[in-house]
């Protein structure tokens, strides 16, 4: 029988997005668990530290080095609870990450689970697991990102005033619905590099009184071309069609399957449904990119406005003293807890009816969880199996965060 609380070791992947070298918060916090040999390379970006049981750049057990997902396997019903295996089929249902981003991530859908199972059972390598893959994202400082579509009053507003605009219209002045927007958007991923290039220049030399209170259009719009190019049709969809936010430490947004999203910038704490999933279309070279018609067709149009991506903080009856909050999305597979302790403060979380993974972000203290007391210092992660209390006392400030299922 294993422990039913153990620390992990974790890995970064290296996306040419991610910061480089210690610049990496990412790289940063896996770097902090002793004992595992990672060093971090000055001159490498480190994009993502995944901390689930996930085959592709699983956790594993620190002591042992066996791969989480073999010790859940091996430990179902202790990790995991009868119900977490009825609910989960038998595997940890959410996968967190710590991200690191330098420069965009390409512009992205993840699919639904219907489409998910097809193009799974169609390209098994390709897309590697046949789950669908909503995901949460929570600012560790200032984060901006692109998520979800603006109102269609304010993409009305644009195609109605900007001539370099009409060419993508499905029709000259179209009633504006979601048909019309994603034809518009199949219209712009489609076209030829030079006519992405002409309209972005055209755009460019448009008064800045004409873009309303879109003008931040114009300062993003030379900071995503240095990044990727002016041929890159991911420029004017995201800054046309996508609600644009810059976050604060705290704050979060919830993506749902089928909507398109692109992270900017920022350190974040990043969770999903446990899948790998993606189609991307945009700043991406044009080799990478996935088929525009399957994309467009699998879009959502929920969110449509920046209140709707955002995902708030409630309190929550895990928390025995206080001192956690928790982002509950709308979905089955996890919620997350946030525990922000002070030098000398102690909270304790309920025993939760399934599995869950915490890490610590900032700070030092005890971990008392299974009859055992731990350091966890900044950058520790452990897996807490079902049925588990768990216990905090801070040395210095503290702040963890829980992902769980039950």
């Amino acid at each position: 029988m294993v422990s039913s609380v153990f620390q992990l070791q974790c890995s970064c992947n290296n996306y040419p997005w991610g910061k480089k070298g210690k610049e990496s918060l990412a790289a940063t916090l896996c770097a902090k668990t002793p004992n595992t040999g990672f060093q971090i390379e000055d001159n490498k970006e480190y994009a993502e530290m995944w901390m689930g049981d996930y085959p592709v750049l699983p956790a594993k057990d620190l002591k042992t080095g066996e791969e989480l997902h073999k010790v859940v396997d091996e430990n179902k019903e202790q990790l995991l609870g009868n119900s977490g295996m009825k609910k989960f089929g038998g595997v940890v249902p959410f996968l967190p990450k710590i991200l690191s981003i330098a420069k965009a991530l390409p512009l992205q859908i993840h699919p639904d689970k219907e489409l998910s199972d097809r193009l799974h059972k169609k390209d098994p390598e390709k897309f590697t697991d046949s789950n669908h893959k909503p995901e949460i994202a929570i600012a560790l400082g200032p984060f901006e990102v692109f998520a979800g579509w603006k109102h269609q009053n304010d993409i009305q507003a644009l195609f109605s005033v900007l001539p370099p605009l009409e060419k993508f219209l499905p029709e000259q002045h179209a009633h504006f619905n979601n048909e019309t927007l994603k034809q518009i958007c199949q219209r712009i991923l489609t076209a030829s590099d030079e006519e992405i290039a002409t309209t972005q220049n055209e755009l460019a030399r448009i008064p800045r009184e004409k873009y309303g209170k879109q003008a931040y259009i114009l300062d993003l719009l030379p900071r995503l071309q240095d990044q990727y190019s002016k041929e890159d049709p991911g420029n004017l969809v995201t800054l046309l069609t996508m609600n644009f936010l810059s976050l604060s430490a705290g704050d979060a947004i919830y993506v749902p399957a089928d909507a398109p999203h692109a992270y900017l910038s920022g350190d974040i704490v990043e969770c999903m449904a446990r899948s790998n999933n993606v189609l991307n279309t945009g700043f991406c070279p044009r080799a990478d990119r996935d088929s525009i018609e399957l994309f467009t067709a699998a879009l959502t149009f929920s969110p449509h406005n920046t209140e709707q991506v955002k995902l708030g903080r409630r309190t929550t009856e895990k928390s025995k003293n206080g001192k956690t909050s928790e982002y509950a999305p709308p979905m089955s597979e996890f919620n997350m807890l946030k525990t922000s302790l002070k030098e000398g403060e102690k909270e304790t979380i309920r025993a939760i009816a399934g599995p869950s993974v915490l890490f610590a972000t900032s700070g030092s203290g005890k971990l008392m969880a299974d009859g055992q007391t731990h350091d966890i210092n900044e950058g520790y992660i452990f897996f807490v199996g079902q049925g588990t209390e768990v216990g905090y006392e801070a040395s210095s400030g503290l702040e963890v965060y829980q992902a769980y299922a039950e």
